[in-house]
């Protein structure tokens, strides 16, 4: 590796590889983040940061050129242990691709590098009066290519759609160095195969995304935000369709709080008052938007004040600043007020919200098997039936994760769900993808796979094995 190494040196500059030739590079690398947690499983003797898309398709043809394994970094939000790497691969890092390139107001599009924070995109779209609709915890960190590679969800999916349906064109510099440019700028292009579709939630096993063109929406002036609390799971699906019917199309987000995640969730340090007491089942974080505050606040207003009546609501508070908007969101993105449960896992699972209180109770009952003292928290984006369940693990024995994960996962199977609605497969979940794609899929994942990097040096032995050589007589 030397030899390929002082080569890609050569190439990219001092800027562009840091590797253990320094003790405070050494340490970078060895301290560097890989998921969510916080965890430091960075083991790879070198991190390359191309500056552009040419500079990474040189790189990778000599990776091709050497068979040398790569796996890709963007803002290692990750929760499936997708950006772990050993010492035999090597990590590439976008870090240094943080360019908006342009916005097309008329077309409400944007053009990025793939190592730009969502926050920053999100920051850019509301400067010149559009929004783009991908919003997540982690938006301060988390990049879009990373957001891209994993369809990233988030909590607007009920009235926009996961990150798909945000990308317009794509740039990807493949396994052997080729790139692939389908830098599409408008809604409609039907000639032939979108290839685009390929790449994004492939989570880098097929190509490496560099540049995107992210679709743009108008800036809804008005947005309304409330948390309602309720006693029943019953009633989520039902003020569920009752919100959407009330509010003819502005739902856009519909957020569902269990009181073990809540209790938790509101001792954040800027949090202050919580909203609700927490002495409910279950909490709701509805918010609509539209295009003018006075009519859409009352509209949203006489939803609510119909679902108390209807007893689906318990308790309710509407916010009445931006202050208190963004403390309700602050008390649902508060995931870090888990990691006190440490060792811990998040599991990301979606279903047909008609059953998903039966399979609760059924996960439940498995963990209760395992160990009745374990906290289990969840959460959720009901309306797109995604579900978030944090459990405490008790012991970082490979047992006790196993027996965990199986009695997350198990349940799901007789009820058509999904090991994962948002997050990835990564390593952590790839051996019970099974679960949820049967055995023609995935010998079609495979397939795919050894077309586009056949010598498997791409985040290899992340979501599929990769399939063995044919042996040649």
């Amino acid at each position: 590796m030397s030899v390929l190494l002082e080569n890609l040196r050569s190439l990219l500059g001092p800027k562009g590889l840091i590797d253990s030739s320094a003790p405070a590079s050494e340490s970078e690398i060895k301290y560097r983040a890989t998921d969510g947690w916080g965890a430091q499983e960075c083991h790879s003797p070198a991190i390359l940061r191309p500056a552009n898309t040419q500079e990474l398709s040189d790189v990778m043809k000599l990776c091709h050129e050497y068979g040398q394994k790569i796996v890709t970094h963007g803002g290692c939000t990750n929760m499936t242990r997708s950006c772990v790497s050993t010492k035999d691969e090597l990590v590439i890092s976008l870090e240094r691709m943080t360019s908006i390139e342009s916005i097309d107001t008329s077309n409400r599009t944007m053009t990025v590098q793939a190592g730009v924070p969502l926050q920053t995109i999100q920051e850019t779209a509301e400067q010149n009066n559009l929004f783009f609709a991908l919003d997540l915890g982690a938006r301060g960190t988390a990049t879009i290519g990373g957001n891209i590679a994993t369809n990233a969800g988030g909590n607007q999916v009920i009235r926009y759609g996961m990150t798909r349906d945000q990308v317009l064109g794509l740039e990807v510099v493949l396994a052997d160095g080729r790139i692939l440019s389908s830098m599409n700028h408008m809604l409609k292009n039907n000639a032939g195969y979108d290839l685009k579709h390929l790449f994004i939630g492939s989570e880098g096993t097929l190509g490496v995304i560099t540049r995107a063109v992210l679709r743009l929406r108008p800036e809804m002036p008005s947005k309304t935000t409330a948390l309602v609390a309720t006693d029943q799971f019953s009633n989520m699906p039902r003020l569920l369709n009752h919100m959407e019917q009330a509010l003819g199309g502005k739902l856009s987000a519909f957020e569902t709080l269990w009181q073990s995640y809540y209790r938790i969730a509101c001792q954040g340090e800027n949090i202050g008052t919580p909203p609700l007491n927490d002495q409910h089942p279950f909490y709701i974080l509805i918010e609509g938007c539209g295009a003018n505050t006075e009519s859409d606040n009352e509209q949203f207003l006489q939803a609510l004040e119909s679902a108390i009546s209807q007893q689906l609501i318990t308790d309710a508070v509407l916010a009445k600043s931006i202050q208190q908007q963004q403390t309700m969101w602050a008390i649902r993105d508060n995931i870090p007020a888990l990691f006190a449960y440490q060792p811990m896992m998040l599991f990301d699972v979606s279903l047909p919200i008609s059953k998903m209180e039966n399979y609760l109770a059924e996960m439940k009952k498995n963990m209760a098997a395992i160990d009745d003292h374990l906290f289990v928290a969840t959460l959720g984006h009901l309306g797109d039936g995604n579900l978030h369940i944090a459990v405490e693990l008790g012991d970082h024995s490979k047992e006790r994760k196993l027996s965990v994960e199986q009695a997350v996962y198990t349940p799901l199977t007789k009820r058509q769900g999904s090991i994962s609605g948002e997050h990835g497969i990564g390593l952590e979940k790839k051996p019970y993808l099974h679960l949820s794609r049967s055995s023609t899929e995935i010998s079609i994942m495979k397939q795919l796979k050894m077309l586009f990097d056949p010598k498997c040096i791409l985040n290899s032995g992340k979501v599929i094995q990769p399939m063995p050589a044919p042996i040649k007589k």
